[in-house]
């Protein structure tokens, strides 16, 4: 176990910084986590085995859909998190070169990151599962909130938000690694690391390993040092340490 003290020297002699941020940096804004003791997969108000299974969701999307309209009504009202904000501050120093994220909230976006990976996707675009028609997310947030099971424009075919189900290949894997490689300090941030291919990308950092999460992990990788708290108090904490520099 490491401390902020050291955390925020970690950070002070790094240069390319590498995030890889799961759902427990999302639940301070208000966003459901799926593995927490209060998750999705807990409390079961949607089976995950046919909310986000691919196979399902071509037999019967109306599953997903319940879901994705839930979804995008709490996305409205929510704001990065301290952690959110303090990653993308890093970005702006030079400090940080990009964060690989599991989520799909976009909240990173949100808080100002740009060079954000989203290994699972997305809703800011979705594409029709028949023709392959393209969606904006206006286009896509106004068809899930008003249809019970939106359908293409172009054909008959049913619109998929660009989010990766079980059954489909991530995205960004190959980029994601690359800059894990790269890393002289990795930071994994609010996951479990129980979530494969994503939870590989701690073992091949060249610098580092930090964890900074609360509650269980998965195997931990050899060498990695971890914080366990809560993530913005942990953060606000590093950024007074660093501070003015930030």
């Amino acid at each position: 176990m490491i401390n902020a003290q050291k955390l925020a020297g970690l950070i002070r002699e790094s240069h390319h910084i590498v995030a890889l941020t799961g759902a427990g940096i999302s639940t301070a804004a208000g966003i459901p986590d799926f593995r927490g003791p209060n998750g999705l997969y807990v409390t079961r108000r949607y089976d995950p085995e046919k909310t986000f299974d691919i196979d399902w969701f071509d037999r019967e999307p109306r599953t997903f859909f319940v879901f994705a309209r839930d979804f995008l009504s709490t996305l409205d009202h929510v704001q990065p998190t301290q952690g959110h904000t303090f990653l993308a501050e890093l970005e702006q120093q030079g400090l940080l070169q990009s964060v690989i994220t599991q989520n799909i909230d976009g909240l990173h976006q949100k808080a100002g990151s740009r060079n954000v990976i989203e290994v699972h996707g997305s809703f800011q675009q979705g594409h029709c599962r028949k023709c392959g028609h393209g969606y904006s997310y206006k286009e896509l947030k106004h068809k899930i909130l008003t249809e019970e099971i939106p359908h293409c424009d172009h054909c008959d075919g049913v619109v998929k938000p660009d989010i990766v189900f079980y059954g489909e290949a991530v995205r960004g894997m190959d980029e994601a690694e690359s800059e894990t490689r790269h890393a002289d300090l990795f930071l994994a941030i609010g996951t479990s690391l129980t979530v494969y291919p994503a939870a590989m990308l701690p073992q091949f950092s060249g610098g580092p390993v930090v964890s900074i999460n609360r509650g269980t992990m998965g195997e931990l990788i050899r060498g990695m040092e971890s914080i366990e708290g809560d993530i913005d108090e942990v953060f606000a904490e590093v950024r007074s340490i660093l501070s003015p520099s930030l």
